[in-house]
């Protein structure tokens, strides 16, 4: 709940501590965010919006592929870093401790396996999207939710976070460095060349180039040092419908014709073979 993730908030406009009051977030500036009847909040600045992030469709199609456990070994795989993040020590004094913050949260789901197994910690779900994020702030009772952009100055506090989650989602260095405390870690979950490769070239889908995780390390290098990765990849059969779910819960979904995909899914076998294949890296503050 919010309440859970109100000492690490920091307002949009002037980045003071909010403080929460009844169902109204205010900081010593006078600015005020109203909490939605959904149960999120809105810390995006003035000037921002929310035409990039996720539809309800796009989000409606993930809460069904990821409730029906398709890739559950890639939640485990993370939670399981989580807890090995946690036993390093990576901090001093009460670090890394803190705050869970996934950015790029979407419904939540991969936070909320994250926070079962990290028993008492506080988990922000940070997306653009509102459809999202109603279904987060309903994910896990330690999830608060708020709708802030990634690429803009997180509503959170310096050194506030002892863990920040990254799956298939954007990822802006300076300010993930900023709010981990010393000590803690980044997440990061991205696709491989080899995911979901059997429907890439048959559906017209968007592919992952073979360097993306040398990119990733590249711009994430000036904030962050590389704690270690591991591959995750297994095979998953998946019903033309089950098909459908998972092109329309990615960025594929803005560039294909409902129409084409419906003759495309007809020329598959049902079910048919696909592989799921994703980098789990660990980076340190």
């Amino acid at each position: 709940m919010l309440q859970d993730i109100e000492p690490y908030l920091a307002c949009p406009h002037c980045a003071r501590p909010l403080t929460l009051d009844g169902r109204t977030l205010r900081c010593p500036g006078g600015h005020s965010h109203d909490l939605a009847k959904q149960g999120y909040v809105s810390l995006l600045a003035g000037d921002a919006h929310t035409g990039t992030g996720d539809t309800a469709d796009m989000v409606a199609a993930r809460g069904d592929f990821l409730a029906a456990g398709h890739y559950r070994p890639i939640a485990d795989a993370l939670a399981a870093a989580a807890v090995a993040a946690e036993d390093s020590g990576g901090g001093d004094g009460d670090g890394p401790g803190g705050l869970v913050a996934d950015l790029g949260a979407g419904t939540g789901h991969y936070l909320a396996h994250v926070l079962d197994a990290l028993p008492g910690r506080p988990g922000a779900a940070l997306d653009i999207s509102k459809y999202a994020l109603r279904r987060a702030a309903r994910a896990h009772p330690r999830i608060g939710a708020v709708v802030c952009d990634a690429w803009r100055p997180l509503p959170l506090l310096d050194a506030s976070a002892g863990l920040v989650l990254n799956v298939f989602a954007p990822r802006n260095g300076p300010e993930i460095r900023r709010v981990l405390r010393p000590g803690g870690t980044l997440l990061l979950v991205s696709p491989t060349s080899r995911h979901l490769r059997e429907l890439v070239d048959t559906l017209g889908l968007l592919s992952v180039d073979e360097e993306k995780q040398r990119r990733i390390d590249e711009k994430l290098g000036p904030y962050l040092t590389p704690a270690g990765r591991r591959e995750v990849e297994f095979t998953m059969r998946l019903s033309a419908e089950d098909v459908r779910t998972v092109v329309g819960m990615g960025p594929s979904a803005w560039h294909t014709d409902p129409d084409r995909l419906a003759e495309q899914l007809a020329a598959l076998p049902d079910p048919v073979e696909v592989t799921a294949s994703v980098t789990v890296a660990a980076y340190r503050r």
